[in-house]
């Protein structure tokens, strides 16, 4: 299964502002009910953490391990994910696992 992306910063807003969240070392997760009943993942990463190709490998291992996880994720829910810089040296195991506490409890 594929999971959408959420791409209109008016979306990323109303997650960052009316939605739930949870903060860890490596990452920052907020989620928010959307009314069209499909999961959707917005990562964020910023600048500050490295050049393009650090920031493309903390996506690809961020996206990874929400796929891991997939059965355990609120469905129809906007999912926002910021990494932070301790991400860049996780592997995607590693964010699985933190994912998984979270939603799973």
């Amino acid at each position: 299964m594929r999971i959408e992306s959420v791409k209109e910063n008016v979306n990323f807003k109303r997650a960052y502002h009316q939605g739930k969240s949870f903060v860890e070392k490596e990452m920052v997760v907020y989620w928010r009910k959307n009314r069209m009943g499909k999961t959707r993942l917005g990562i964020t990463v910023s600048k500050k953490l490295g050049n393009s190709p650090a920031r493309n490998r903390a996506r690809r291992i961020i996206r990874e391990a929400v796929y891991a996880n997939l059965d355990i994720l609120p469905k129809g829910c906007d999912i926002i994910i910021v990494a932070r810089s301790r991400c860049l040296s996780m592997k995607s195991t590693d964010l699985a696992r933190i994912i998984k506490e979270h939603f799973s409890a």
